[in-house]
């Protein structure tokens, strides 16, 4: 499993620059950048919402990646050995990217 660092502070999911979600999805099927992905796992935090997850956030994860043309991608599992989500202010999922997308 990748080691994940997410810096999008205002996701529900995010603890300390990591996510509490044992898995994530990116998105991103026709994407040829890194800002043609997203993480479709993205919940915006807002006052008195907490997470559902009952793990602790930890620095792995599975990504079930949608971007098909990346260079890590294989069979829609994410094999870098690291990943950078990245979205600083996202509202929506659309505002965040895989910052390690590679296109093939």
């Amino acid at each position: 499993m990748p080691e994940l660092k997410c810096t999008v502070q205002n996701c529900m999911h995010n603890q300390n620059y990591y996510c509490n979600l044992d898995a994530i999805h990116v998105g991103g099927e026709q994407a040829k950048q890194a800002s043609d992905t997203c993480c479709d796992s993205f919940e915006e935090r807002k006052s008195g919402t907490y997470s559902n997850a009952t793990m602790e956030a930890s620095p792995v994860s599975m990504i079930d990646c949608k971007a098909q043309e990346c260079c890590y991608n294989e069979s829609c599992k994410c094999m870098a050995g690291k990943i950078s989500v990245e979205g600083g202010g996202a509202c929506t999922c659309e505002g965040t990217e895989c910052a390690t997308f590679k296109c093939r």
